[in-house]
Parts: structure tokens; C-alpha cells; sequence
């Protein structure tokens, strides 16, 4: 992985496969199915990065020749929390690297009058503080939903979150550092910048539209 140097809490997951699958990603003519399909291949491989430093504890195990020693994550005290709607397409991949992992839920709306992120559902499992939790959104755009979540699983007790995007724009992760500074950001691309609605450019256009089909 590499980090621009601006932005101390990012890191690109720039793996070959991630790269061309992302390629795949953008394109306009990629039908919903395979939007679907790359979304959660994609997920999937950035959970290899994102678990990197996952605690091991030692185990005995029985070879069909002899016993021996090996490594079994301490705890399993992973939780995914995607942010409703798009950060769902990023669940079952890293459920089938991790099938161990809990899954909570935060769903946001914005307030018409303040602009700012409101919940409208959170659910995530009582023992926050003895957990690491992933939040995924495929897209951190301007960083006010991201923010906003993780600012509610502190409140929930969480100390450990780290969030996944495929895609991320400067302002988006600017805004995300200002906000949670302990909170790393793993992303497939920091793309150039924001238009005058808050599309990410080049981006991916809408992901929730693109996963979902309601473009």
C-alpha cells in the first residue's frame, strides 16, 4: 500500500488486481451484475490490507502426522458495518474471507434544513469497545456521512475503526481526517476531486444506483 503524503491516514490499496477490477468499475457500460460482482471482489481483496495487523493468538493443532502449533485470530471480534445503501455491496466479500465477522448497520439521511447527517438506524453489537470494526461505503465523498457514522459508533463505545471506500475524493478524506484523526481510511483510489453537486471525478458514478439498478 502507498499514502499521499497530504493526506497521513490514507492508504491505497493498489494491488494489480484491485487496479484493473476498479478499471472494470468505472466503466459506464459494466451491466448491474457485474457492478455487483466487482464491487464484491473488490472488498473482499482490500479486507487482506485492511486486517493486516489483526491480533493472533497461538493454538494446538492435530496434522493428519503429528500435533502442532499455529495462529487463530484472538477473539474474532471483527464487525462490518456498511453505511446504508451502498456499503452493503461490500459485505459478503469480506464475509467470505472472514465468516466469523459480525455486521452492524448505520443508516444516514440529510437534513433538509441543517444539510448535516442524520441516523435514521444504527445497530451494531453491545460489546463495542471490545471490538474492530470496518465501516464501508463504497464512495467517501465529501466525508459528511463517514464522519457522521463514525462519530456514532464512538458514541456506541467503538475505539477501533478503520474505514474502506473503492473510491475517495481529497475533500472527502480532508474532511474525515479533521473530524476522526485515529481513524485510518483504506481506499482503491484517491480520484481528483469533487464537481459542483459532490460527485467524486473520474469516479464511479452513483454506487448505490449502480449496485441496485435504479440508475
Amino acid at each position: 500500500m502507498s499514502s499521499p503524503h497530504e493526506f497521513p491516514t490514507l492508504s491505497i490499496v493498489d494491488h494489480p488486481l484491485v487496479r484493473h477490477k476498479l478499471t472494470l468499475l468505472r466503466d459506464r457500460a459494466t451491466s448491474t451484475k457485474q457492478f455487483k460482482e466487482l464491487v464484491d471482489e473488490i472488498a473482499m481483496l482490500m479486507a487482506y490490507e485492511a486486517t493486516r495487523d489483526l491480533a493472533l493468538e497461538p493454538v494446538p493443532v492435530d496434522t493428519p502426522l503429528e500435533s502442532t502449533s499455529g495462529w487463530a485470530v484472538r477473539g474474532k471480534k471483527l464487525t462490518l458495518v456498511p453505511i446504508l445503501r451502498a456499503g452493503l455491496g461490500m459485505v459478503e466479500g469480506i464475509l467470505r474471507l472472514i465468516p466469523s465477522a459480525r455486521v452492524g448497520h448505520i443508516g444516514l439521511y440529510r437534513d433538509h434544513d441543517t444539510l448535516e447527517p442524520v441516523d435514521y438506524y444504527f445497530k451494531v453489537p453491545g460489546d463495542a469497545g471490545e471490538r474492530d470494526f470496518l465501516l464501508l461505503d463504497p464512495m467517501l465523498a465529501t466525508g459528511g456521512s463517514a464522519a457522521a457514522a463514525i462519530t456514532s459508533l464512538k458514541r456506541a463505545g467503538a475505539a477501533r475503526i478503520r474505514f474502506l471506500c473503492l473510491v475517495a475524493a481529497p475533500e472527502g478524506v480532508a474532511r474525515l481526517a479533521a473530524a476522526h484523526p485515529d481513524v485510518p481510511v483504506l481506499a482503491a483510489s484517491l480520484d481528483r476531486e469533487l464537481n459542483e453537486i459532490g460527485y467524486i471525478l473520474p469516479g464511479l458514478g452513483d454506487a448505490g444506483d449502480r449496485l441496485f439498478g435504479t440508475r
